[in-house]
């Protein structure tokens, strides 16, 4: 057991991207949203540890190497959006005011079901990033004083969810417009969701992406203003 601790270390990547793998061809082979190859993976390596014993962090001296290509992959979201800069011109008040309105949804929506449940202030201020990516939120959760490492499972899930659900909430809502659709996906469900809008098309994938980072940015704003209450 102590061998395989030790390999885990340094076999994280490995470990990682097969369980991707795995997820990936779940969802080829079964085509429904309900096999999200992130959240295949995140439950195969959960199951991989729990069942050899391995501890979290010899696990994550290997995989963390996969975090740095997080910046890289997310600057890369900019490529749809500059193809997609004229419709962008020509519609800039409404999709400014959709990604604004996405914001203060999120936020009151927190607010609310905190006030409901009773939460604490660091409870509340743990939840409140959930719907921006992940290195925004953890930064917004950590100056604000919540937990951060629920937080990074918040935004997640939340991304996850997004990505799974996308498409029939759009049915459900009968939104129809390309851009409509990508900024709903990116301004809900960040980069994870933007990856659903990429498959929907190209225009909810820009959308999606520019959603991520204005609705980021605002909600360091908002999330600074409304953590005081309570």
């Amino acid at each position: 057991m102590d061998e395989l601790v030790r390999n885990c270390a340094a076999a994280g990547v490995v470990i990682s991207l097969t369980a991707y793998g795995i997820g990936s061809a779940l969802r080829k082979r079964f085509n429904t949203p309900l096999m999200n190859p992130l959240m295949i993976a995140v439950i195969l390596v959960i199951s991989f540890l729990l069942a050899t014993g391995v501890e979290y962090d010899s696990y994550n001296d290997g995989a963390k190497y996969l975090s740095y290509l997080l910046m890289p992959a997310t600057v890369s979201l900019a490529v749809p959006l500059y193809q997609k800069l004229d419709l962008l011109r020509k519609n800039m008040v409404a999709v400014f005011a959709g990604i604004i309105s996405g914001v203060i949804s999120s936020l009151l929506c927190v607010l609310m079901m905190s006030l409901l449940f009773g939460l604490s202030h660091e409870a509340y201020v743990t939840l409140l990033p959930k719907s921006i990516t992940t290195a925004i939120g953890i930064g917004v959760a950590e100056e604000l004083g919540g937990h951060i490492t629920i937080t990074a499972a918040v935004i997640i899930i939340t991304g996850v969810l997004g990505n799974v659900s996308a498409e029939a909430v759009c049915r459900l809502a009968k939104i129809r417009h390309p851009i409509s659709r990508g900024l709903a996906i990116g301004t809900a469900s960040h980069a994870i969701g933007t990856a659903k809008a990429l498959e929907m098309g190209e225009t909810e994938g820009a959308m999606s992406s520019l959603a991520i980072v204005v609705s980021g940015i605002l909600t360091v704003i908002g999330a600074s203003i409304l953590s005081v209450l309570i």
